[in-house]
């Protein structure tokens, strides 16, 4: 097992390099100018350049790669163009708001998905299963920001119950878990939830279903084990899937938020890169999308592990 975890994260590590290489170049071959968005159009053509010096944007794009990456080995990610703040500040409170947000969304549509799937898998054919597979459906198709502005001019504008915009009262960026902080953060994580939620029901749905037809089930039958641990045994072979699909999701969930971040104006990395790209702030848009990249890519890294665990046949292939 020590030997398998070891190839794994080696395995990681040229991938981590890649995706490095890529988040580098994706920003670098985006149209425009980037100093051109912090410099007035009249700024003279000596100030323009003092400040493309002073961002190292004036070497060659191998030199600008080399040197941002030994930065970034050293936690360094460099300068936002639009504030002067260093971009690992911002990017720490950003994180730890999307990461928030995220596995509360997580927790509320992997459980609810779990409950379903497996109700239509055990019930399948049944008014329940074709319930169950309709809210999955409705979950997957209906877009994030359409959602979230339903869920906004119901809960905050109709209602008036819960809050649209920030995640803390008067505009605060601090987080602390009391009740009228959570209130901001309900809606969010409803919206985030929903396709996660009809993801994991289709899944676990099939695979349900598909092992309560397999022969080791008829033979629990045959010596009279009962319901509850059929189930069990199912529970424990279907996990290594449902993990797979449910770490992939999370992953999303990071990533995937920036619609419904600026939909509610939270203060994640969605909403960070959603300014990120208006200002075209390079540092903050290559250190934002390689944290994320890094994150899915150690996300991926660890369902690997936690998947060998549970199911040694996955070690052995």
């Amino acid at each position: 097992m020590l030997f398998y975890i070891i190839r794994r994260v080696l395995y990681a590590i040229p991938i981590a390099l890649s995706v490095s290489l890529i988040c580098f170049l994706l920003v670098q071959i985006a149209p425009g100018d980037p100093v051109n968005a912090i410099v007035p159009a009249d700024a003279p053509a000596a100030v323009v350049e003092q400040i493309r010096i002073a961002y190292g944007l004036d070497k060659p794009l191998p030199v600008q790669f080399g040197l941002w990456l030994l930065r970034v080995l050293h936690g360094d990610l460099g300068r936002s163009l639009a504030t002067g703040r260093p971009v690992t500040d911002d990017l720490a409170v950003a994180v730890a708001n999307t990461l928030r947000l995220s596995l509360v969304a997580a927790t509320i549509g992997f459980a609810v998905g779990t409950l379903l799937g497996a109700v239509a898998g055990v019930y399948r054919g049944s008014w329940l299963d074709r319930a169950a597979v309709s809210v999955a459906a409705a979950g997957v198709s209906v877009p994030h920001y359409w959602l979230g502005m339903v869920l906004v001019i119901v809960f905050s504008v109709f209602l008036n119950a819960l809050p649209a915009m920030g995640a803390g009262p008067g505009g605060s960026g601090e987080w602390v878990w009391d009740a009228e902080h959570i209130r901001f953060l309900v809606l969010p994580a409803l919206t985030l939830s929903v396709i996660p939620m009809g993801i994991v029901t289709r899944t676990v749905r099939g695979i349900v279903a598909e092992l309560l037809n397999q022969d080791f089930v008829n033979t629990l039958r045959g010596k009279g084990l009962r319901r509850g641990g059929i189930l069990l045994h199912v529970t424990k072979n279907a996990a290594p899937a449902a993990l797979a699909v449910m770490g992939l999701q999370l992953g999303y969930l990071m990533g995937g938020s920036i619609l419904v971040e600026t939909v509610f104006s939270w203060p994640g990395t969605g909403f960070l890169l959603n300014s990120a790209i208006f200002q075209r702030d390079i540092p903050v848009l290559q250190g934002t999308i390689l944290v994320l990249a890094l994150f899915f890519v150690t996300l991926n890294l660890v369902v690997d592990l936690v998947q060998t665990a549970l199911d040694p046949r996955i070690k052995r292939a």
